[in-house]
C-alpha cells in the first residue's frame, strides 16, 4: 500500500471544514513535499514529523513522499496536520494497520521526541464534526493531544481519544482488545456554579448599582462617567454576576470562541468572559483580524461583557449610542 488517506480539520473563523490528508509514496529521490495552500507553520511539519518517527522508533521511508491536503483552496495553518501526516506515512509504508484510520479524525502538534502538542481550535474542530453527524456525515472519533480533550469533551456525544505522544496513537490502532486502546475522554466539568466579584464589596453607590441592573435585566450596554477613583472599574468587573448562567449552547459558543484563540480552560466552563482591553489596543486588537483572521476582544467578550475603560482617550474613536 503506497497512498494513505486520513482525516483532519483546518479552521476558518468560528468554522472547522474537513481536510483529507493524502499521503503517497513513490520512487524516486527521497524527499517530502506538501500541497495545498499549506502556510509556513504546514510546510515546517516535515522536519518536525521526520524526527518524530526516529525518535519514536519508526522508519521514515527512504521513498518520494507527497503530501496533499484537500480541498486545494482552502487555507491551511498551524501545527495541527503534524499527527495525521506521520499517521498517513505509517499507514502508507504499512507500519501500522490502516484498516480503521477511515473512522477516525486527527489533530495534533508534534514535538521532535514524538510528544503531541496541544494546539487551537479543538473545540471548535469537534463541535464541527458532531454538527456534520447530525447532517448525516459519517460517526468519527476524534484523536488530538491530552491537553486539548478538556474542551473537545465538552460537546454532547464526541467521542474523544486523547493521546500524549505518537506512540500512544500508534499502539491504539495496533492493539488487538480494549486495554491497549486508548481510553475514550469524559470531562471532569466544575460542580460549582462560576463564582463572580460581589456588588455586596461595594460600599455606597446605590443609584449606580440599581442602574446597572437594570442595564443587566434588559441586556442593554452602559456608560460610566466620573473622576478617577470613583469606582467605575470595580463595578464593571461585578457586572457579569448580575447576569443570568449561561445556557449550553451560549456556553458552547463562548468557550468554542475562547478556544480559536487557545485561551479556554475548563475551570471557565459556563462563566461568562469578562474582557478589557488596553486603551490603547488597536483597531485589529478589538475586533479581529489578520491573514487568518483571530478574534479580537469583542469576539472574545461574546456571551459576556467588553469593558472600554478610559474610553475617550483611544485614538479616533467615535461614541456614539443606537437602538439597533
Amino acid at each position: 500500500m503506497s497512498l494513505a488517506v486520513l482525516r483532519s480539520r483546518a479552521l476558518a473563523g468560528m468554522d472547522a471544514p474537513a481536510v483529507s490528508v493524502e499521503v503517497h509514496l513513490a520512487n524516486g529521490l527521497p524527499a517530502m513535499h506538501i500541497v495545498g495552500l499549506p502556510d509556513a507553520e504546514v510546510r515546517e511539519a516535515k522536519d518536525r514529523v521526520r524526527a518524530a518517527l526516529q525518535n519514536s522508533g519508526f522508519e521514515v521511508p527512504n521513498r518520494r513522499i507527497t503530501v496533499n491536503l484537500a480541498p486545494a483552496e482552502l487555507p491551511k495553518e498551524s501545527g495541527r496536520f503534524d499527527l495525521p501526516i506521520a499517521l498517513g506515512i505509517l499507514a502508507a509504508s504499512e507500519q501500522i494497520p490502516a484498516r480503521e484510520l477511515d473512522g477516525y479524525e486527527f489533530a495534533g502538534e508534534l514535538s521532535l521526541s514524538g510528544s503531541l502538542r496541544p494546539v487551537r481550535g479543538a473545540l471548535a474542530m469537534s463541535f464541527a464534526m458532531q454538527r456534520r453527524r447530525a447532517e448525516g456525515e459519517p460517526v468519527r472519533r476524534f484523536v488530538l493531544p491530552a491537553a486539548n480533550a478538556d474542551e473537545a469533551a465538552l460537546v454532547q456525544d464526541a467521542v474523544i481519544h486523547p493521546a500524549g505522544t505518537l506512540l500512544e496513537v500508534c499502539a491504539h490502532f495496533a492493539a488487538r482488545d480494549e486495554d491497549g486502546r486508548l481510553p475514550r475522554y469524559r470531562p471532569v466539568l466544575p460542580d460549582q456554579p462560576p463564582l463572580y466579584p460581589d456588588f455586596a464589596d461595594v460600599k455606597g453607590q446605590q443609584q449606580v448599582k440599581r442602574a446597572l441592573e437594570v442595564a443587566a435585566a434588559g441586556l442593554h450596554s452602559a456608560l460610566l462617567i466620573g473622576p478617577p477613583g470613583a469606582g467605575k472599574s470595580m463595578l464593571a468587573a461585578r457586572f457579569p454576576g448580575l447576569l443570568p448562567p449561561l445556557s449550553e449552547d451560549e456556553a458552547l459558543e463562548s468557550a468554542a470562541i475562547q478556544s480559536l484563540a487557545g485561551g479556554f480552560a475548563i475551570e471557565r466552563w459556563r462563566r461568562r468572559p469578562f474582557r478589557s482591553p488596553h486603551h490603547t489596543s488597536s483597531g485589529v486588537a478589538l475586533v479581529g483580524g489578520g491573514t487568518v483572521p483571530r478574534p479580537g476582544e469583542v469576539s472574545l467578550a461574546h456571551h459576556g461583557v467588553l469593558f472600554l475603560d478610559e474610553l475617550p482617550v483611544r485614538s479616533g474613536f467615535n461614541l456614539s449610542v443606537s437602538n439597533g
